[in-house]
């Protein structure tokens, strides 16, 4: 069986070793593509969870029960993001 395969091996033997050198730089490099594309993603979602502004709104209740007295449905997602109830712990003052 292997006396029948020597002689191909051995006719592919030179062109063995580019292919094997550009299917190997080729994993790398997709690999190195896909960590910087999930990179690129959750950053994305990290942005758009920081724009929720439940946590400095009054309503808030930081009980893993009842979130948001006003809204508890929506409270912490992303639809909360223009949640017109929302009311600021901290009162700003302006100036006149």
């Amino acid at each position: 069986m292997f006396q029948l395969l020597y002689p191909l091996v051995h006719a592919l033997q030179p062109y063995l070793v580019p292919v094997c050198f550009c299917l190997a730089w080729g994993l790398i490099i997709l690999l190195c593509l896909t960590i910087l594309s999930a990179i690129r993603s959750s950053v994305a979602n990290a942005k758009r969870m920081h724009q929720i502004p439940c946590t400095d709104c009054k309503f808030f209740t930081y009980d893993y029960r009842l979130k948001c007295t006003v809204h508890p449905s929506i409270a912490n997602t992303e639809t909360a993001v223009n949640c017109r109830d929302y009311c600021s712990k901290t009162k700003r003052v302006s100036a006149i």
